[in-house]
């Protein structure tokens, strides 16, 4: 099984483009906000964290919010108990889908983690900022107190396209991005045969 990595800033694009490959994606934000829905001892322990902000079940995304703002630590304190949530969820993902050609890994923190291994694919979305920002605040719940704290728990752009085996620009034009994904897939395709 062939592993890709989609990295890049937060509002590149990640998720459209691990989507558009057409094998099985694993979504990481889309663990947190089921763990945040269904995970009962999750909500136990950032209860007895961050009492303040989380007391009711399921956890609301707006007070997980408040509580980045109001102090950097809690954010700290919300990766400890939910990272290795997301970690069991994509082990238990990679072991159902292990007779895949391909999987395709949406996790926006998999070097800052060391979730990443040497035979994993890493493709880097590359876009403007003006134009993530500009998609971002379209999001119903942005904020840009808790886009920059999250940020920072991000390493520089700069050193994840250095790491990454192939870079995407993402114009964020359909067309463009289906062509430039079919052909990068065929030169992946081409090098591991």
């Amino acid at each position: 099984m062939l592993k890709i990595a989609i990295l890049g800033d937060i509002g590149s694009g990640k998720s459209y483009i691990s989507k558009q490959f057409g094998y099985p994606v694993f979504n990481a934000d889309d663990e947190v906000a089921k763990i945040y829905k269904k995970n009962k001892n999750c909500f136990y322990k950032l209860k007895k964290k961050l009492p303040h902000y989380i007391s009711t079940f399921p956890i609301k995304k707006k007070n997980i919010s408040k509580a980045i703002i109001d102090d950097e630590d809690n954010l700290k304190k919300i990766i400890k108990i939910v990272h290795p949530i997301v970690r069991i969820q994509m082990k238990k993902f990679l072991k159902k889908n292990k007779k895949k050609k391909i999987v395709i890994l949406d996790v926006p923190l998999l070097i800052e983690n060391k979730l990443n291994r040497n035979n994993y694919i890493l493709i880097f979305v590359d876009s403007k900022k003006k134009e993530i920002i500009k998609r971002l605040k379209k999001r119903p719940n942005f904020n840009k107190k808790v886009f920059n704290k999250l940020r920072k728990t991000q390493l520089p752009l700069e050193v994840k396209k250095r790491k990454s085996n192939y870079v995407i620009k993402n114009n964020f034009k359909k067309i463009y991005i289906k062509k430039t994904i079919r052909m990068l897939k065929n030169r992946i395709l081409e090098n591991i045969k």
